[in-house]
């Protein structure tokens, strides 16, 4: 299969999913109390290039269609993914490859908390990192490593 056409068909289906998964569980996904359980994707750039702007349309289409926050979170927090998500895929320890969707989240999306809800930025900082930390950390590392010990799972979905 063409290598373009490849690109495009997985940075679709993760688009897809972050979408579906953000939009399935709304009242966790949004507001000053955050768990995004989709942020679990964030690990993808770890294998393939083709998760940055799989991450950063399936961030922008979950808020166009689902922030009650409006467009600062459409932009903002979609391009806080896709800073995030590019930092990721340049991380080589799979140790540390759940931090940049921890501190950029951490650090873009309080402002926007404080902009939209009057939410005060320090405290948002607090509990929009914990909240990463809980769906990156606790479901996305564990995803890494099931993916690393699949390796029919790891081939498909690695770059070429």
């Amino acid at each position: 299969m063409n290598n373009k056409v490849l690109f495009l068909a997985k940075a679709g289906i993760i688009a897809a999913l972050y979408t579906v998964i953000t939009l399935l569980i709304i009242p966790l996904s949004y507001g000053g109390m955050q768990v995004r359980i989709s942020e679990a994707l964030t690990i993808l750039p770890f294998f393939t290039s083709a998760a940055v702007p799989g991450l950063f349309v399936g961030c922008l289409l979950a808020n166009l269609f689902g922030s009650p926050l409006g467009l600062i979170d459409i932009v903002l927090g979609s391009l806080s993914t896709l800073l995030a998500a590019f930092i990721t895929s340049k991380i080589k320890n799979k140790l540390l490859v759940p931090l940049p969707s921890i501190l950029v989240n951490a650090l873009v999306i309080p402002y926007v908390l404080w902009i939209a809800l009057g939410i005060p930025y320090f405290v948002s900082v607090f509990y929009v990192g914990l909240g990463q930390a809980i769906a990156v950390y606790g479901l996305g590392y564990p995803l890494l490593l099931f993916i690393e010990k699949n390796k029919k799972l790891r081939e498909t979905i690695k770059d070429s």
